[in-house]
């Protein structure tokens, strides 16, 4: 989906009116400081201080903020409210959102106000404490909603029906009389998210996730537990054929579907180098499906739409976030997709070439050339189409770098905790540990100028830095880097006194396997994220540089105009490339990912540095989520590689 259809879906959904029916809630954090606690005179319990507090809307009430945010013409809310504080403040806020809460009730006995009171201590949530969980609707407040829900189905676009709180409905005959309504408008676009009746309401569409489908099929699964997409798949569309309504289907960092009389549709997770929280990521998809149902968008696009808005949400920490439409089309301007994340999590789904240790991540990928290759035909008499590629350095040939992380990580770790690397807590090193790894992880291949940017970030995410005493980036750049060439500086002597040769710091049949492309007439580039000045060196040192007539390409300072995507993209103009007449190879997500945005044929090199030759599987698992088209772990195979990629 291009920014120039999310701006007609945004400018469709502002004619829209919506409504909501759902269990109206309040979200209360808690920002607990044990330094301010204190026993207490008169129990001799311990205190716990509050240092910060702010609330939030929550339930179906996040699902009204989310609407609000994409600016639709009229939102509509009915449901049940108590006569209390939270239900006082939650009436101020939807008028200050401008919300009709006409239909909304104010029930002033055996009814409180839903809240959800989240204490959280270092930044870690506590057990949570639940108000209104004891709640009995009236018959009086029930026959209001059904007219409530009447008025909207008469007068709305589309209206969403949320249920997330056990026990919100406590009539039955509630739900019996809601169905013979949408079976009654049954061309109104009605959405359920329910948590504890899905299976109960008829004639509407229906959002849910993979567990809930799950149980819908009759089929329990614990939480931690990993559903297999197949069986995602085949839940989904048994529910489509059961209600025979489209059904959405969501799956965490793993994307969403949607089923519909055209079939199933899938549609990939989005990879976010940020820390994440994922409370309310749903409702901003229900809110998203919900509008672009109204304006009449295709249950595919209108996935394909509400997956980049819970992208948004779920980088927005410590609240029940929200996306709006210049968010959404930030974050869709050039996303970074998660392929097959079941491939990369199960090794023994690994496809092979027989006899060879090449892996085939995409069946696809030569059919997609043959296609290309028939309309270019007088031009290519070989099996490929293959003019030019792109090698990058650092683990795919050169190993000069091995062990770069553990230089890395140790400099992050320092600059984040300051003043207390050597005193901190098992607890606090570990989460910083973890935070710091992590974001290695998802950013290797990267300049390493932005990864010093992210690490700016980090820095003042966990705060335990006085603000004066944080660097820029090019600071922490020059603290890692004097670390890291002072490792590879070494290297390159024990080379130079030939106490070591270049097949010790080379990945095995790298450099014949570059000749050999070069042979046959491609046109090869080399690109890193290491400074250029130092990738030209090292190329040099280990003998390699002459074979990339295309050009050596690396980091100078300027984020913008040397990443590995501003190669690519400088290649395939500058040549006129169609996709596939590209080709890349690299060890890193972000080279492969570049190059699956340009329709070229992605080669992942799973090496271990250590060994130069062999698997590293957690590099196989990176670069299958990168999209890699091929998997191989070394170049040893290269006659093999060579004729699958230009035929025998």
């Amino acid at each position: 989906m291009n920014q120039e259809r999310i701006r007609e879906i945004l400018a469709k959904i502002e004619n829209v009116t919506v409504a909501v029916y759902g269990d109206f809630c309040r979200d209360a954090y808690w920002m607990l400081d044990p330094k301010g606690s204190e026993v207490s005179e008169e129990t001799g319990l311990h205190a716990r201080a509050v240092a910060r507090h702010y609330y939030s809307l929550g339930g179906a009430s996040n699902v009204v903020a989310n609407l609000a945010a994409l600016k639709p013409k009229k939102i509509r809310v009915i449901g049940v409210i108590g006569d209390d504080i939270f239900g006082r403040e939650l009436r101020r806020q939807f008028d200050k959102l401008g919300i009709d809460t006409t239909h909304l009730v104010v029930q002033r006995e055996n009814f409180d106000t839903v809240a959800f009171g989240k204490p959280y201590l270092e930044e870690t949530e506590e057990p949570r404490i639940d108000f209104g969980f004891f709640n009995k609707r009236s018959a009086a407040t029930d026959r209001a909603l059904l007219d409530g829900i009447r008025h909207a189905l008469e007068t709305a676009d589309a209206m969403i029906a949320n249920q997330q709180v056990p026990g919100s409905i406590t009539n039955l005959s509630f739900i019996d009389e809601a169905n013979k309504l949408f079976r009654q408008f049954s061309d109104k676009a009605v959405l359920l998210d329910s948590r504890h009746f899905g299976d109960k309401f008829q004639h509407i569409h229906r959002k849910t996730n993979d567990r809930e489908a799950a149980r819908l099929n009759g089929v329990q699964v614990g939480r931690e537990e990993v559903i297999p997409l197949d069986d995602v798949r085949q839940y989904a569309q048994n529910l489509y054929r059961q209600f025979d309504r489209p059904v959405f289907l969501t799956r965490g960092a793993r994307g969403l579907l949607a089923v519909d009389g055209q079939g199933v549709h899938e549609v990939p997770g989005i990879q976010l180098l940020k820390k994440l929280d994922p409370v309310g990521a749903g409702d901003t998809v229900t809110s998203a499906l919900a509008l672009c149902l109204g304006a009449g968008v295709p249950p595919a696009e209108a996935a394909e739409f509400a997956n980049f808005a819970a992208a948004v949400t779920v980088q927005k920490l410590f609240q029940t976030g929200t996306a709006n439409g210049a968010e959404i089309l930030e974050v869709a301007r050039d996303p970074d997709f998660i392929y097959r994340p079941e491939l990369a999590e199960d090794r023994r789904k690994a496809r092979y070439v027989p006899g060879t240790e090449i892996e085939v991540c995409e069946e696809s990928w030569q059919s997609d050339i043959s296609s290309l290759k028939s309309s270019k035909s007088t031009l290519h008499t070989s099996n490929s189409l293959i003019r030019h590629a792109v090698f990058d350095n650092d683990g795919t040939i050169s190993t000069l770098r091995q062990g770069w992380e553990q230089i890395m990580a140790p400099v992050m770790l320092k600059a984040v905790l300051g003043d207390r690397y050597q005193t901190a807590d098992d607890r606090l090193y570990e989460k910083v540990r973890r935070r710091v790894l992590d974001y290695i992880d998802q950013s290797t291949g990267i300049q390493t100028l932005v990864q010093m940017e992210a690490l700016v970030g980090i820095v003042r995410e966990f705060g335990l830095v006085p603000p004066e005493k944080v660097l820029d980036r090019f600071g922490y750049k020059k603290l890692y880097n004097d670390a890291l060439m002072e490792m590879v500086n070494e290297r390159i002597a024990r080379l130079q006194r030939g106490q070591l040769d270049v097949s010790d710091f080379t990945v095995k049949g790298s450099v014949a396997f570059a000749k050999a492309l070069r042979e046959r007439g491609v046109t090869l580039y080399l690109a890193s994220g290491t400074d250029h000045a130092d990738v030209v060196a090292e190329s040099q040192a280990l003998g390699y540089a002459g074979l990339f007539n295309g050009g050596i390409y690396g980091a100078t300072g300027d984020i913008d105009n040397c990443s590995k995507k501003m190669v690519l993209d400088r290649i395939m103009a500058e040549n006129n490339l169609s996709g596939p007449e590209l080709a890349v190879f690299g060890d890193g997500p972000v080279e492969l990912r570049e190059c699956r945005k340009r329709d070229g044929i992605a080669i992942g090199v799973a090496s271990d540095e250590i060994r130069r030759h062999g698997l590293n599987p957690q590099k196989r698992a990176r670069l299958v989520k990168a999209g890699a088209h091929l998997i191989v772990p070394d170049f040893s195979q290269a006659s093999e590689l060579l004729g699958l990629l230009f035929g025998a």
